[in-house]
């Protein structure tokens, strides 16, 4: 590379006289490159005196820089030890006069200059611990090791700048020096950690000891854990035992940079891994937020750097609108959502902005401006420590050195200055909003007050850091609640949502954080009771609305198959499987709920999603218990089980509130007992196994539980086995089943389990729906059955869409009828009435008339449970929710729906009386 050609930019020498004088030193540097020396040597003492120093090397370096940079880090390794302190404080020289030259110049980018920084420090570290290491080896103090590049089992983790390849000019260096104890005897243990102990003290000694041909690194050894107690290396199982139990949010902010650059590298890397649930939080983090914006004020607080901007003396790391608000800014949204979005986990500022703003946690102009402000604010640093090579970050105090400053940047001082407070002022307006927004104004009213008075003797509320949060909420959100079409019902609402919440730091935080999330509450509050009741017990589910795809299109049954599986599969331990499954559950059942509750999808795209997310969770849990149970009672004889899925579930639509009606069939293929620890006979086994799957869908955990389950659609009913046998299966159905149990089979479904059995009991199904559909008592049958159900399940009512004479139950159990009576593997009531259309059995108009009652029926149906779990209640559910369900039902007011709803079960009802007319006996 020509250094010459690729120079965009040139320091003007704030004192043309030593510029002149340093030039002497290199005369063969002509044209450009000198005037580069000019204002290089003009502008610093310390960069005068480094050019002076290496003249014989500068001009061939200045050739092929890279190739200069890359034979200086290649030499390390092949230094003796007693020359290696020298060595290496010349080699720093040469690093810090090419990239000083090279950045003045415009040739590198921040990034390479940043990052060729970072290679010396790794390779300064590395060379130094191998030669003590492999002295402590020699004195017999430490086993000797195959690769002496390894250090023995020692690590070191660059942390800060370093880890992330963002060394400044002047930088200290972050670390932190483990060893791996796992390869010694633990007889050893305190002789071999005293020896690593002397290694790293003698390496920081090296690095940072001041002598005549300089230092290399300051190294700062105090980010390992508990620093004013441990000694400066110790064990990898010391400090994952620390972050375990009392790491704090600012190491775990740290360590999103953190490194192995020297030593160990694959021990640095498995413990980085180990420590990976620390650093990333399962749920969305926004308590770290408070935590990053205290941390800035008791910095603020201890440098004095608070009040308003002044450029004279300003910090540019740590002051107002500096670099240090810019790396928190991007580390606690890594933080919040790394957890969850691995593609977060990235240790540079730049990348860490970029896919922040690709996940959609920071407009892309934001994240643009501010990396570009970052940029800026580092070469303004880089200058200020070339000056005289000090770890300084503060800005002139007087004209001269601003004067200085602006030459050394190439720019006037007038328009330094004016350039630097837009962007301090920049930062600062784009970031402090979110680490500590403004209270909102009161709201100049009392209204609400007597509600608010309760809200502080909430659980919620228990905390002062909870309460500080809310009390800045609040003006807002009673702002928002006052605008909702009914004010007091949505206040009444979100109070019973906050009186259900038992913690609020996270939650308030998030809020504080998101606006957007608070208007999606008084949303829910005002409009859906039942979902608003199920927020407050399970209020983790707003994690997944931050996500980046919670507005997605539906990914459909395979993707959600994959994707619990890949949610269940990392976790060993049974009952965090569980847990994990209500958890993922959770999030998408509430997601439909959004979607339908803001009119992003139809009560029947809400219906068959429910269904699928079923499906999905008995796909995925369904092995895990088989796994579980098989541990103890060896795994399944024969094929093992299937899940039938019945009802709604077989048919593919469910509601918000539905449980889930199953049916377990086996073959055992003649195997007698299961293989395993404790065997047990076949039909004990498949009974146990069942009844775990049953458990483990139902039992109440830390996150609830996934669903309800009906097994009452099974062979005999309560009093039959919770599984059976396919033969023993076929046997009833074929010769003992009653006509409402041929009827529930239509919509019988296979939904986990073995593929060939899974087809078998398929095809057994058409087959025996088929032999079964002449039967000459069906239609008195099912006469008898409605006749039953309509004295057993009365009508709760005019507003009741499922019970009673013509309403959803009445006309699928019709639908069901003519699924039989057609031949059809149809499950779905729309398609089983087209059946029996196609099959003469209904006319058009009757099948048109019981799809559309239907149809209106379900809609009402899926929107009341949705917002109460029960039957509607018009005035409990309060403006928003009756809003809500005429909008679905596509009336214009109550008094319209009660009349269409009356209309639609009444035709339904005469077109299934009559079609049953003189069949009950």
């Amino acid at each position: 590379m020509n250094f010459a050609s690729a120079m965009t930019r040139c320091p003007r020498p704030y004192d043309p006289d030593r510029g002149q004088d340093v030039l002497q030193s290199v005369p063969a540097l002509q044209g450009d490159l000198a005037a580069l020396i000019t204002g290089t040597a003009g502008c610093s003492p310390y960069l005068a005196g480094l050019i002076q120093a290496e003249a014989a090397w500068l001009p061939g370096a200045l050739d092929d820089p890279i190739a200069a940079v890359s034979t200086v880090l290649r030499d390390l390794p092949q230094i003796a030890p007693d020359a290696l302190p020298q060595e290496l404080r010349q080699a720093k020289r040469r690093i810090a006069l090419i990239t000083a030259l090279a950045d003045l110049g415009g040739v590198w980018p921040l990034e390479q200059v940043t990052q060729i920084l970072t290679d010396f420090a790794d390779a300064a570290v590395q060379s130094s611990l191998s030669a003590l290491v492999a002295a402590e080896v020699a004195r017999g103090k430490l086993p000797p090791s195959d690769d002496p590049q390894d250090c023995g089992g020692m690590v070191v983790l660059a942390m800060g700048k370093m880890g992330a390849g963002e060394l400044n000019y002047s930088s200290d260096i972050d670390l932190i020096c483990l060893f791996d104890e796992t390869r010694f005897d633990p007889d050893d243990y305190h002789d071999i950690r005293a020896a690593f102990i002397r290694a790293t003290r003698r390496m920081a000694s090296m690095l940072s000891d001041v002598t005549k041909g300089g230092y290399v690194f300051r190294t700062d050894l105090r980010l390992r854990p508990d620093a004013s107690v441990t000694p400066v290396c110790l064990s990898m199982e010391a400090a994952e035992r620390y972050y375990e139990s009392v790491g704090r949010t600012w190491e775990r902010a740290a360590y999103i940079k953190a490194r192995a650059c020297a030593g160990d590298l694959a021990a640095g890397a498995r413990f980085l891994e180990t420590l990976s649930p620390f650093v990333w939080r399962k749920h969305l983090d926004f308590a770290a937020i408070q935590d990053a914006h205290d941390m800035r004020l008791k910095i603020r607080h201890h440098k004095g750097l608070g009040g308003p901007l002044t450029l004279e003396g300003h910090n540019m790391k740590l002051g107002r609108g500096g670099i240090r608000e810019i790396e928190f800014f991007t580390q606690t949204r890594q933080l919040i959502a790394g957890g969850r979005d691995p593609s977060l986990r990235v240790r540079t500022t730049k990348e860490g902005l970029s896919r922040v703003a690709a996940a959609g946690w920071v407009p892309e102009d934001v994240a643009a401006t501010l990396y570009d402000h970052y940029v800026f604010h580092r070469e303004i640093e880089h200058r200020v420590q070339m000056v005289n090579d000090a770890q300084t970050h503060d800005l002139p105090q007087d004209e001269a050195g601003f004067d200085r400053l602006a030459a050394f940047m190439g720019l006037e001082r007038a328009t330094l200055c004016s350039d630097l407070t837009a962007r301090l002022t920049g930062v600062h307006e784009l970031t402090e909003g979110f680490f500590a927004p403004e209270p909102a104004e009161p709201i100049p009213t009392a209204w609400g007050a007597d509600v608010i008075a309760r809200w502080h003797s909430y659980p919620a509320l228990r905390s002062a850091r909870a309460t500080e949060i809310f009390d800045r909420l609040t003006p807002e959100i009673m702002t928002r609640l006052q605008e909702a079409a009914r004010p007091d019902e949505a206040l009444a609402q979100f109070d019973q949502f906050l009186s259900g919440l038992p913690a609020g730091v996270q939650l308030f935080s998030l809020f504080e954080a998101n606006p957007q999330l608070t208007q999606l509450i008084v949303d829910i509050a005002a409009t859906a009771p039942a979902l608003s009741q199920y927020l407050s017990r399970n209020a983790g589910v707003l994690d997944a609305v931050l996500g980046g795809t919670f507005f997605a299109d539906w990914p459909g049954l395979p993707v959600l198959t994959e994707a619990i599986q890949a949610a269940l599969d990392p976790l060993d331990d049974y009952e965090d499987k569980l847990v994990a499954a209500r958890r993922w559950a959770k999030e998408w059942h509430f997601r439909i709920g959004v979607h339908h509750l803001r009119g992003l999808i139809s009560a029947e795209d809400a219906g068959a999603q429910y269904a699928q997310l079923a499906e999905a969770v008995l796909v995925g849990v369904w092995p895990v218990v088989v796994h579980e149970f098989a541990r103890k009672h060896g795994p399944m004889p024969g094929r093992g089980g299937v899940i039938l899925g019945m009802g709604s579930l077989g048919a593919g639509r469910l509601n918000a509130g539905s449980d889930l009606d199953l049916i377990m069939v086996y073959d055992a293929a003649g195997i007698e007992s299961s293989d395993g620890r404790r065997p047990l006979a076949t039909r004990p086994y498949f009974a146990r196994l069942t009844q775990a799957l049953v458990t483990a869908l139902s039992a109440p955990m830390s996150e609830g539980r996934l669903y309800e389950v009906d097994m009452r659609l099974r062979p005999s009913g309560r009093q039959g086995p919770v599984a059976t046998s396919f033969d023993a299966f076929r046997d009833y159905q074929q010769n003992q089943a009653w006509t409402w149990e041929h009827l529930a089979l239509t919509r019988g479904r296979s939904i986990a389990g073995d593929a060939t059995l899974m087809d078998e009991i398929e095809q057994f199904r058409q087959t025996l729906l088929a032999s079964k559909s002449d039967g000459a008592t069906i239609l008195a049958d099912v006469a008898d059955m409605r006749a039953r159900l309509a004295d057993a399940k009365p009508a709760q009512g005019p507003w009741d869409a499922k019970t009673g004479p013509g309403r959803l139950q009445d006309i699928e159990l019709l639908a069901q009828t003519a699924a039989l009576r057609a031949c059809t593997p149809a499950r779905d009531a729309a398609a089983q009435i087209a059946a029996g259309r196609a099959a003469g059995w209904l006319t058009p108009d009757d099948a048109d008339t019981l799809t559309d009652a239907a149809d209106l029926l379900w809609k009402m149906q899926a929107a009341t449970s949705l917002l109460t779990g029960a039957t509607l209640d018009p005035d409990a559910v309060g403006e928003g929710g009756r809003r809500f369900i005429l909008r679905e039902t596509g009336a214009h007011d109550l008094q319209d729906l009660r009349a269409r709803l009356e209309h639609a079960h009444g035709a339904a009802d005469g077109i299934i009386a009559k079609m049953l007319k003189g069949q009950i006996s």
